[in-house]
């Protein structure tokens, strides 16, 4: 039998699996030369592209001002609005997003730094920011809600160190989450990891005909696909690899990632600097988050994709391009 996110998908998705191992970026690389001209990539699918490249090594570490106790302050300013964005080839998406796309920025710090979040809604309805971490009532994210046209300033010292997340905590939560208000909130350990590729993935599905049941796509950083068709990631062969992962899918229980041909070491959270497990797949709920760590002893094209086949081939499918 088809799946049931095929069935509720219908003729949308069914067009759309067809592009996605065949996207813009793919059809432009593999066109003879002398041929005709290639397709231009339309602006959607160029920004949804390079968003999810940007995110994978992009940090916002805000505007640091340095404080006596040797700690900074550190400032950020997010904005939450509607934007159309593609999640896949050709499928348009009606997102709510922190900064203009999904996933929102990156926030890093080191524990112990004073967080200022200055918060502005131009959304057309409530929103809000809420931090997984150690923080006061006040500052949650939950009963403080945001109206279209305010700003609010969220204030609160980072900690726990570890890897961490922020999302939207209005009602119903479910709705803003699956739309795109989610981000990463890395908090770095006084004393840094040992020296690493460092990357971000963010797993989440997309719900593209809102029926508020099913996903129809799952995507790393917000478009399908991107890292087997448009960007595999370059590795070096022995080179120490962290990917900082967390898992914002609404609407399924669990999402996971699989290497090929490695394993990595598991820091559950990031909240310890000693691995609890030897792997080469994770399964996390919704709001879960570890730190990986691997490397490639040999060169060559590797896979990495959900371990929920049908996911992978729903859009969460990459490659790693390991070279000596």
């Amino acid at each position: 039998m088809p799946s049931r996110r095929l069935l509720g998908a219908g003729l949308l998705a069914a067009a759309a699996l067809a592009a996605l191992l065949v996207g813009p970026a793919r059809i432009v690389a593999q066109r003879p030369p002398g041929g005709p001209p290639a397709p231009e990539i339309s602006p959607l699918a160029r920004a949804a592209r390079d968003h999810a490249v940007r995110t994978l090594t992009e940090f916002d570490y805000g505007k640091a001002t340095p404080l006596r106790d040797g700690t900074s302050l550190r400032e950020y300013w997010i904005e939450a609005k509607n934007v159309e964005v593609e999640v896949a080839p050709g499928v348009r998406f009606p997102a709510w997003t922190f900064n203009g796309a999904v996933p929102g920025p990156t926030i890093r710090c080191t524990e112990g730094d004073s967080i200022r979040i200055h918060f502005t809604n131009n959304g057309t309805m409530p929103h809000s920011m809420h931090f997984h971490g150690i923080h006061r009532a006040g500052m949650d994210g939950v009963f403080e809600q945001v109206v279209p046209g305010q700003t609010f300033i969220y204030e609160f010292r980072a900690e726990p160190f570890g890897l961490h997340l922020y999302h939207c905590h209005t009602m119903p939560v479910k709705m803003h989450i699956s739309r795109g208000l989610f981000g990463v909130f890395l908090v770095d350990p006084k004393q840094p990891r040992p020296k690493a590729r460092e990357m971000v993935m963010v797993m989440n599905g997309f719900d593209t005909d809102l029926n508020g049941e099913d996903n129809e796509f799952y995507t790393v950083n917000g478009y399908a696909n991107v890292f087997f068709r448009d960007y595999p990631i370059p590795v070096k062969a022995g080179e120490l690899q962290r990917i900082y992962l967390v898992n914002m899918t609404e609407l399924d229980l669990v999402n996971s990632m699989h290497t090929h041909a490695t394993f990595f070491h598991v820091y559950p959270t990031g909240t310890s600097l000693t691995p609890t497990l030897y792997t080469d797949t994770i399964t996390m709920g919704q709001g879960e988050r570890a730190i990986l760590e691997f490397r490639y002893p040999y060169p060559g094209r590797y896979l990495f994709h959900a371990h929920q086949n049908e996911f992978a081939e729903l859009g969460w499918l990459g490659q790693f391009d390991v070279k000596p």
